[in-house]
């Protein structure tokens, strides 16, 4: 029967000793933040099966380090590339995210609905097959109108 644990019980002073250190995070970087915070409260880990994680000799803090600035090295090099796929997108004229649900065409259609004023604003998402937040969004209503000829110059 296996014993479940929570690191929170793990005192300082105490020895983590697991079978395999794949088993302790899903990822190295992962793996990193759990052991270096159970070092930051003077728990120790040992590994039974991959002798290079022992935590407890300098050897072992020395290898983990190493695994440390590795994993920090890839992460940072993933970033880059991913700013350069960015960038290499963006110079061939594509952009990222989601293409607006809200047209020229349905915020006009939108625009007339509102200002007839037949139809409700549920009615309104419900026709152009949107949200009424998104309604509100893209329109313009009676107040930002009024507040549009307000800061308008006059001649």
């Amino acid at each position: 029967m296996q014993c479940p644990l929570d690191l929170a019980d793990l005192r300082p002073g105490d020895t983590l000793i697991i079978w395999k250190i794949d088993r302790l995070g899903r990822n190295l970087r992962d793996l990193i933040d759990i052991v270096t915070g159970l070092e930051a409260r003077g728990v120790a880990v040992k590994s039974l099966t991959n002798g290079i994680v022992d935590t407890t000799t300098a050897h072992g803090k020395l290898v983990f380090g190493m695994f440390a600035l590795m994993a920090e090295y890839e992460a940072a090099l993933i970033k880059e590339h991913a700013l350069a796929g960015l960038v290499a997108a963006r110079a061939r004229g594509r952009t990222g995210g989601r293409k607006p649900k809200m047209t020229a065409e349905l915020i006009n259609k939108a625009q007339r609905m509102y200002d007839s004023r037949t139809f409700t604003m549920a009615e309104i998402a419900a026709s152009c097959a949107v949200t009424s937040m998104t309604i509100y969004r893209n329109i313009r209503t009676d107040s930002s109108r009024a507040a549009g000829l307000m800061s308008s110059p006059v001649d």
